[in-house]
């Protein structure tokens, strides 16, 4: 496979995977009490400010997680590279 589409191939799949991790995980729930506290805390203007900064830290670490993981099973069991 030549080096051009291997690296316009990455791209969408990257994206596909944390489209799928969107609709397939739970996203953490906060009490009302904890949110309310951290919303006080970081200066927010609401709990909607606070859940859209706190899904889209958790999606990035689930989605950074789940790469490493694709990345190691793809090198240690489909790579051709030995």
């Amino acid at each position: 496979m030549p080096a051009e589409f291997d690296g316009k191939i990455k791209t969408p799949g990257i994206l596909l995977l944390a489209l799928l991790s969107c609709l397939l995980l739970p996203a953490p729930s906060l009490g009302l009490t904890l949110a309310q506290k951290l919303v006080e805390t970081f200066h927010m203007m609401d709990l909607n400010q606070l859940y859209t900064v706190l899904f889209c830290l958790w999606f990035l670490a689930l989605g950074a997680i789940e790469y490493l993981v694709l990345r190691w099973v793809w090198r240690r069991w489909f790579s051709l590279e030995r």
